[in-house]
């Protein structure tokens, strides 16, 4: 008797599992992607015009893109958006030898050093 029972709970699990499939779903989780710096206006605000290359790096951390043609300027780029997509949140460093002289893109305070 045993071996019938077993046998009809297998058949009656898979009639389940086959009769569920994922174009059932009203609809898809899509999976926040983040992708490379977190930049914080607390960040931003530290920053000042005539800190050392070095200082940069210690308060926003490493570039995400350090353009070996271009050594005057490091890239901060951040995205947080489901599936990958979207505007990234974008800060540029600017230098000159080792000093910071300007900030640009969308998360650059219009006022950077009083100007």
């Amino acid at each position: 008797m045993r071996p019938v029972i077993l046998g009809l709970s297998i058949l009656g699990g898979g009639a389940l599992l086959t009769g569920c499939s994922y174009s059932d779903i009203p609809f898809a989780y899509e999976v926040p992607v983040q992708q490379g710096n977190i930049i914080t206006d607390d960040m931003i605000d530290e920053l000042e015009p005539g800190m050392t290359r070095r200082q940069v790096r210690f308060v926003l951390g490493t570039p995400a893109i350090e353009d070996i043609f271009r050594d005057d300027r490091w890239d901060y780029i951040h995205t947080e958006t489901p599936g990958g997509g979207g505007t990234p949140d974008r800060l540029t460093v600017i230098f000159d030898g080792d000093r910071l002289v300007r900030l640009e893109g969308n998360l650059a305070p219009e006022n950077f050093g009083g100007s």
